[in-house]
């Protein structure tokens, strides 16, 4: 009884150390550094004078603000962002990165923030769907490193489906402005707010449905982490929750977008 009494008190002081040290860890976080790919509005894109903005980037320097830390951005194709951060080019991703299986295998993230739904865009009047039967001999256009891409290829381009990817989403919609594309598939608020309400946007809409498939498409956005850092993901899922229990995301959600995004 003696010696599970001081079993008990060790793990006791172990666990409250270790509860300590996780702590320190969290408070000392001075700057965080967020890869970003800034063509993808309302999410994040660029101002007429270069500067950045967006949803991800108000939601960032929210949580900056929450830490105490100071915020950086990093440019980054969206492709190359898991990449650059396994290579500490910055410390977490925060570009409207679904939270997928496939994601998991080489990044953390943190609890999901919100949620967008998928849809593909065309010219009025095309009659086309998400499908592989009306998409058959078409050439659509996606992001690449997205989970539009990983699902295109993987639903879509087995029945003949032309998926043409591309590095950043201006690309995608110069080409289907230009008619170089039948069709574009990406986030439905990123197709609306950057492509469908710009004059560049005139004479498209949205074609068919929005798209579900939890295995490759997700179920929520996320932050990413490298594997392993504990202290950050920590910190930013405090950051996350108090941000959403006082509504300043929901707050940040209703100036960006038409439907409610925001995940409790």
């Amino acid at each position: 009884m003696n010696t599970t009494w001081r079993y008990m008190a060790a793990f006791a002081l172990f666990a409250s150390a270790a509860m300590a040290a996780g702590t320190a860890s969290a408070t000392d976080i001075k700057e965080i550094r967020f890869g970003v790919e800034a063509s993808y509005a309302p999410f994040e894109s660029k101002s007429p004078a270069g500067a950045l903005q967006g949803f991800d980037i108000d939601i960032g320097n929210a949580v900056c603000a929450k830490l105490k830390a100071k915020c950086v951005w990093v440019e980054n194709s969206f492709d190359g962002l898991i990449p650059a951060l396994q290579a500490r080019k910055f410390s977490a991703i925060n570009s409207d990165m679904t939270i997928t299986d496939q994601r998991r295998q080489a990044v953390d993230f943190t609890d999901p923030i919100y949620t967008i739904p998928n849809q593909m865009i065309a010219k009025k009047g095309s009659g086309l769907l998400p499908t592989p039967a009306s998409l058959k001999g078409k050439h659509v256009g996606v992001l690449q490193g997205t989970i539009q891409e990983t699902y295109a290829k993987a639903r879509w381009a087995p029945a003949g489906v032309d998926v043409v990817p591309y590095q950043t989403q201006d690309q995608i919609y110069e080409d289907l402005a230009s008619g170089r594309l039948d069709a574009a598939f990406q986030d439905a608020e990123a197709a609306s707010k950057g492509f469908l309400k710009r004059p560049q946007g005139a004479g498209f809409e949205f074609a068919g449905p929005a798209v579900s498939d939890e295995k490759l498409l997700g179920a929520g956005v996320g932050f990413g982490v490298r594997k392993g850092d504990a202290a950050l993901k920590d910190a930013l899922n405090q950051a996350l929750r108090e941000l959403k229990a006082d509504g300043t995301i929901d707050r940040y959600a209703a100036k960006y977008f038409d439907v409610k995004v925001v995940l409790k």
